[in-house]
């Protein structure tokens, strides 16, 4: 039976994790900070998303912008539309415990504000708009502006 060695392997993914640490560290530096930082475990620098998944549909008369917010309550989310075609969806989800970060061996999970702002395909109007929360699934419906612009002129 053959033996797999798997020493290599542990260096080139350590290797990568070290490069991946350092871009990290220089991309915050050069933004001076501004965004979402990583948190240290267990020597490494792991990257925080603070970001969420969306579906934006384009119906007939309506969008519909469908986002997966898990492990947050209806009470922090709120929906804003920025202009006709720009909706914010931000949204806060709590940690649960008070562990610290040592005891990890990892983590993934995601707590505290996370915002996004979601480009429409269309113009809408606030008028008639809609949000449903169920079961961690944001669905925001939204009315299509008319398109026909100005003041028909009658010809004599």
């Amino acid at each position: 039976m053959a033996r797999i060695e798997r020493g290599p392997y542990r260096t080139i993914w350590q290797d990568f994790d070290d490069l991946m640490a350092e871009m990290e560290s220089r991309f915050q530096s050069m933004l001076g900070g501004i965004g979402a930082r990583g948190e240290e475990i267990r020597g490494r620098v792991v990257p925080a998303v603070r970001d969420f998944r969306v579906d934006v549909r384009d119906h007939e008369d309506e969008v519909i912008v469908v986002a997966d917010l898990p492990g947050v309550e209806k009470e922090n989310v709120a929906v804003r539309l920025i202009d006709p075609q720009h909706l914010e969806i931000v949204s806060r989800r709590t940690d649960e415990t008070a562990e610290e970060t040592r005891d990890f061996f990892m983590r993934e999970r995601v707590y505290g504000q996370m915002s996004r702002t979601v480009l429409l395909p269309a113009e809408v109007t606030e008028e008639s708009s809609a949000a449903t929360f169920k079961n961690g699934v944001l669905e925001v419906r939204l009315k299509k502006a008319p398109t026909e612009t100005g003041t028909a002129i009658p010809i004599e």
